[in-house]
């Protein structure tokens, strides 16, 4: 009977914690709606990666408003990114569900090259308060911080953030640090063809970072460059 008692006090106790947690998050949230974060959670990770190898290592990154940021970047980024950024009310589960197969027939034939299936709001999520890693945990707490973002902000606003925190580079975040490494301008400024090619960076920034443009970037981002009249934006 005391053992039960006990079990039944840790997991009450635990999930308070885990309200608590979440009330946290939401709280943060609406700061965020309405306050520009200083730094973001895949940020601090990027930046411990970098110190290990060099102690002395600094993020590039600048915030610009919304306003501040070409109109080329942001049909860019939606058209490569999220075509129906928006129509949906944070996920498309049937983008989610059609990554999960895709990467379920490249592990059972032992290929590491993976879909995500996450929206601009997703990625948002991710990129504020969680981390790179892959698990099912991580997953769910972004779907439900995806939520609350979409519950609490314009989609002006989201959009805004992200391209002020994705990542461009292995140490480049933001439109504006980004139109400033590779094109020596600012995020105002961009063009249809240099918008489109930073929109295809997104899904690996560090590597193209390296590795310059490939055949793929740059076939990709006459992909990109041909759907961004296509898709709306804020």
């Amino acid at each position: 009977m005391l053992l039960l008692r006990l079990c039944k006090t840790v997991f009450l106790a635990g999930a308070v914690l885990v309200l608590l947690y979440q009330v946290g998050i939401f709280i943060l949230v609406l700061w965020y709606g309405f306050f520009n974060p200083s730094s973001t959670s895949i940020m601090q990770q990027t930046l411990r990666e970098l110190r290990r190898e060099d102690p002395e290592a600094q993020l590039l990154h600048e915030w610009v408003p919304y306003d501040q940021i070409s109109t080329n970047l942001k049909r860019a980024v939606v058209a490569s990114e999220d075509s129906n950024f928006i129509n949906h009310s944070g996920v498309e589960w049937d983008d989610i569900r059609r990554a999960w197969e895709y990467n379920r027939r490249q592990a059972a034939q032992g290929r590491q090259a993976m879909r995500g299936g996450s929206t601009i709001s997703q990625q948002l999520a991710k990129n504020l308060f969680l981390s790179n890693s892959r698990s099912y945990l991580r997953k769910g707490q972004e779907l439900i911080i995806t939520y609350m973002i979409e519950l609490t902000m314009s989609k002006r606003r989201i959009l805004e953030l992200y391209l002020n925190y994705a990542q461009w580079g292995e140490n480049v975040f933001g439109a504006q640090a980004a139109a400033r490494r590779y094109y020596k301008t600012d995020a105002a400024k961009l063009g249809p063809s240099q918008s489109a090619r930073l929109a295809s960076m997104l899904p690996r920034p560090a590597y193209y970072d390296r590795n310059g443009v490939t055949s793929y970037l740059r076939s990709r981002t006459s992909t990109i460059q041909q759907r961004m009249r296509l898709v709306e934006v804020p």
